[in-house]
């Protein structure tokens, strides 16, 4: 074996960086069930001891330590359907951006042309942006489309000149700053919210956003915290010299009244880190006034309940005297204990002592140089209502700069006319005072720049300490108040702690019994070999998790199907090799030949159906979404490390036997022949299959078309719930019940144990307001509680907007098409013929059919659900994936014993039955592993993914009938019976005469 040392040096480096990464994981675990511990149940107490932990180091490597922020960060997270919580789509609104950009037009033909790409939108491809400039040249109007938007504030973007062209680009990027807008300003919300590594991100593509947060229970406030309108304000500010002896006063009263109440509550948070203290401190800048340091240091001990949480914002002056800093910074205080410092100013005898015109604000986020800290902003609210001096509508336009003068990055921004007048006053009086305007949004203060002098014309230049990010943050945040858009849910899902739980042991278990079968199975058949092989495995399930944990993946329920299918797949590679040695021991040659031999001629099958399968994920990564994301990254990252594992490990392991004269045998007395000698007669017979395969598809394809299916909520829009009851209940009362309080048909089905049912609704299915929610849930409860002497629980729910249906169905349909079409493109590459890519199209659209077939004649008639949804999508393209894979297993043996000398000498159909009866062995061993582990999954994997596997499994019979009985017999029917090895026609001639 060639490059042996490498090997080994790659294995012991893949080895530790997996271990590496999968060690995060083993931390958080640790101080999360420390916490459990601690809250004894009560969630409230252990995110506090969390939060609390966030700054704090709790791995510690030697040459690095890490934070369990930073743990965190780098675990192996699980998703939502294991760990429970709430899955939500947000949909930024444009056609209300594109009709603030117009200044809210009365012009008929602009509405009505709006209306219709809203409504067109629906159901195309095409961008809002697009159909709306075509839906307005269709209304004939002669006025052009650029006049509405050249306004006064889009005047440097935009002329009443411009083309079509022109306009269509300066939406699209105003849209893109838009989403960008509303993805920070909800990141910054949900930062306030108080979740555990909630996960955010735009869809790139659309105008959505896409949110994940991992064990909430509260959905009322999640959804009126995301749907809340942006609202961006500028106030003016207090100094920190006068807001200081408020804070002092709030102190004493604070330790008064617990001293007086004899608790002890602040004992814990009075104990902190001095020299962190000293750090923050010291970091805080510089600046004027004075204070008495002994004074500052007392308040700084464990008798001052609100500056042991809150330290006040000072720094070190002269001769080592602590000093108030001047500016509108009161304070400052780690990110786990800004909860402490609100609870401390919202009681009431501290509220009693702050006046009505001051304001404490936390910063949008930690200073540079204190990223484990916030700081603390006093702003004064003015006039009768107590609000901000000026709003952000008046903001024409903003954006991030150069100072040409300093180098340094800045934000310009311009006002309209009637604000500049307004800003003119605010900054003169401002700058005479040398007082700060701070900028608000959300009750955040993005940034409070000190103001040097009157502006006049309402053009500013904001300056700091700022990256460039920062100051596109900024530009985008000030613009938001000129443009504020509606950002609506569209799609919600919601899982259940409970449930969460029981997927997680669901997985686990199918996980470990899949496991144990395939090593079970390898030993039983390939005697030491399959000790190779089964430490082959273990191997690949330890570098897949490495890998996904080093790639920040998220674990889901299909994920770990994923997993538990890579198991499977993984034995593949192993028993191509392994059936190879097996042949090349027949021919006479010695083990260590025999294995050199069988590692060569196994490769070009191995990589060639693993790459197929490969393909397929990259289709389903790029078209899937959610949990199928999990299970595309899962599959494409077991196929490499099954292929590292069989192709080196295997190979290593029997190098070592060999080295060690140990005795290696790839199988028992009687299992050495099986299949060995088969001969069937596959292309003699071949018009039978065809007329079973034709039969087959024309009764799936009659189901199909009378039948039809069940579409899951993600493909017909609509809303999910799945609920428990506790005790069994008759599902005919129940689902009359239902139709009754809805007014139409409702879909109710048992989900797992009989007293679990998941019930579906179209009832105002086109309204994604809270109201519609809310009347949607109340009827269900309604109809739900109408079951006598029995009582239920909700332990999940899900809505899918129409538009996220009927986007999802067009991903799911063109995933299916580019898969067929990559594949057969694949094949026509790599076999130089075309015959040998539609016979694979063949074999797999047939697959696929037979598969939706059944699904349509059984559903109803099994006690699971069959429901075509995006798991169905992703089980069909993993069939496709392994029919290729059988299929091209036969195609490489057929297209070796075509390339070999003398070969023009045989039959065409002599061959083909050749190549189908060396590789039977092969197909038939890796089918039967692959269906032991589907069946696993099936019965133990859980009720969420039990047709997403039984529809695998499914596949997987019907894959292997194909790749035997219809394949290579349609390449043989394709060529008219010639050999595949001519490249044009050759007849036989007949000798000249002499």
């Amino acid at each position: 074996m060639q490059g042996k040392g490498l090997i080994k040096f790659l294995v012991i480096v893949v080895s530790l960086a997996c271990l590496y990464s999968l060690s995060f994981t083993f931390v958080t675990r640790k101080v999360e069930k420390e916490a459990e511990a601690f809250a004894k149940g009560d969630m409230a107490k252990e995110k506090t001891y969390l939060d609390s932990m966030a700054g704090q180091v709790v791995y510690n490597l030697g040459f690095a330590k890490f934070t369990y922020r930073e743990a965190k960060a780098n675990e192996l997270a699980l998703g939502l359907d294991l760990k429970g919580g709430m899955n939500v789509t947000m949909e930024i609104s444009l056609d209300e951006l594109i009709s603030n950009l117009a200044n809210n037009p009365k012009d008929g033909n602009f509405n009505t042309a709006l209306g219709n790409a809203v409504k067109k939108s629906k159901t195309s491809n095409k961008s809002l942006v697009d159909l709306f400039i075509e839906e307005y040249k269709a209304t004939g109007s002669s006025t052009p489309i650029a006049s509405f938007f050249a306004t006064q504030s889009n005047a440097a973007l935009i002329k009443a000149t411009s083309s079509d062209g022109d306009v269509a680009r300066f939406l699209q990027k105003e849209a893109d700053n838009a989403i960008q807008n509303s993805y920070k300003v909800l990141r910054t919300r949900i930062d306030k919210f108080g979740v555990a590594s909630p996960n955010i991100q735009i869809q790139q593509g659309t105008n959505r956003i896409l949110i994940e947060l991992p064990g909430v229970n509260d959905e009322q406030r999640v959804r009126k915290l995301l749907q809340g309108s942006a609202k961006l304000e500028f106030y003016e500010t207090h100094n920190n010299l006068q807001v200081y002896s408020l804070l002092e006063n709030a102190n004493k009263t604070l330790a008064s009244t617990l001293k007086s109440q004899k608790t002890v509550a602040t004992a814990d948070t009075a104990k902190t880190d001095t020299t962190k203290k000293e750090n923050l401190l010291a970091n805080l800048g510089a600046g004027k006034g004075k204070s008495d340091s002994a004074a500052i240091n007392a308040k700084l001990g464990e008798e001052n309940p609100l500056f042991a949480v809150l330290r006040p914002a000072v720094y070190m002056g002269q001769n080592n005297q602590m000093q108030l800093m001047p500016g509108p910074m009161v304070g400052i205080a780690e990110l786990k204990d800004t909860a402490k410092v609100n609870a401390l100013l919202a009681k009431p005898e501290v509220k009693a002592i702050i006046p009505g015109n001051l304001r404490l604000l936390w910063a949008v986020k930690p200073e540079q140089n204190s990223p484990d800290a916030l700081s603390l902003y006093a702003i004064r609210p003015s006039g009768i209502d107590n609000g901000a001096i000026l709003t952000g509508d008046v903001i024409t336009d903003a954006r991030n700069d150069i100072d040409p003068v300093h180098n340094r990055p800045v934000v310009s921004m311009q006002m309209s006319n009637e604000g500049a007048r307004e800003w003119r006053k605010i900054t003169a009086k401002a700058a005479q005072g040398q007082e700060a305007i701070a900028i608000v949004l959300d009750d955040v203060v993005y940034s409070a720049p000190n103001v040097n002098e009157e502006i006049p014309n309402g053009s500013s230049q904001i300056s700091g300490s700022f990256t460039t990010d920062d100051t596109k943050d900024l530009a985008n945040v000030l613009k938001a108040g000129r443009l504020p858009t509606t950002a609506k849910i569209v799609e919600e899902a919601i899982v259940g702690p409970s449930l969460g739980q029981a997927a997680i042991d669901a997985g686990v278990n199918s996980a470990i019994i899949a496991f144990v079968v395939v090593l079970i199975f390898m030993v039983a058949y390939y005697n030491r070999g399959g000790w190779a092989a089964n430490i082959a495995v273990i191997i690949n399930v330890f570098f897949l998790l490495g890998v996904l944990a080093s790639l920040n993946a998220v674990l889901t329920l299909p994920g770990i199907a994923g997993i538990v299918l890579t198991m499977g797949t993984a034995v593949d590679a192993n028993v191509l090799i392994y059936e190879r040695i097996r042949e090349e021991l027949g021919l006479g040659k010695s083990m260590r030949q025999a294995i050199a031999d069988g590692y060569k001629h196994a490769m070009p099958s191995i990589l060639d159906s693993q790459i197929t399968t490969f393909l397929v994920g990259i289709v389903l990564f790029f078209f899937g979404s959610g949990p199928i994301l999990g299970f595309a990254t899962t599959l494409m990252v077991g196929i490499v490390t099954s292929l590292f594992t069989a192709i080196f490990i295997s190979r290593l392991i029997f190098e070592f036997m060999l080295d060690k004269d140990m005795k290696i045998s790839v199988s028992y007395p009687w299992s050495a022949n099986t299949l060995r000698n088969a001969n069937f007669k596959f292309i003699q017979k071949r018009k039978t299959f065809y007329i079973i395969s034709i039969i087959a598809s024309v009764i799936c394809l009659a189901s199909i078309f009378t039948k039809g299916f069940t579409l899951g909520v993600d493909f017909q829009g609509g809303r999910t719930y799945t609920v428990r009851f506790d005790k069994v209940v008759n599902l005919e009362e129940v689902r009359q019940n239902l139709d009754e309080v809805f007014q139409k048909t409702t879909e109710v089905k048992t989900f797992g144990s009989e007293n679990q049912l998941r019930v579906t609704t179209t009832y105002k299915i086109d309204e994604t307001s809270d109201a519609a929610d809310k009347e949607v849930l109340d009827k269900l409860n309604l109809g739900l509680s109408k079951i006598a002497d029995s009582k239920h629980e909700i332990l999940s729910q899900q809505k899918v907007g129409p538009s996220i249906a009927n986007d999802i169905k067009s991903r799911a349909m063109y995933s299916a098409i580019f898969s067929i079409i990559i594949i057969a493109g694949y094949i026509l590459i790599r076999f130089r013929k075309w015959q040998y890519s539609v016979g694979a199209a063949i074999a797999t659209v047939h697959d696929a059919l037979i598969l939706l077939g059944l699904f349509s004649i059984l559903d109803g008639l099994v006690p699971f659900s069959l429901d075509i949804d995006q798991h169905f999508v992703a089980a069909i393209l993993t069939v496709i994936a392994y029919s290729v894979n059988d299929t091209v297993v036969v195609f490489d043996r057929l297209r070796e014993f075509v390339n070999k000398p003398h070969s023009h000498n045989e039959k065409m159909s002599d061959i083909i039955n050749h190549a189908i009866n060396t590789t039977l062995s092969r197909t038939i061993i890796t089918s039967l592993t692959i269906i032991f582990v589907l069946a696993v999954l099936f019965i133990f994997g859980g009720e969420v993914i039990r047709g997403f596997s039984f529809a695998i499994l499914i596949g997987v019979i019907v894959g292997t009938y194909s790749s035997i009985f219809l394949a290579a017999p349609s390449v043989y029917d394709l060529r008219q019976g010639r050999h595949l090895a001519e490249k044009t026609d050759v007849k036989k001639v007949e000798p000249a005469r002499p």
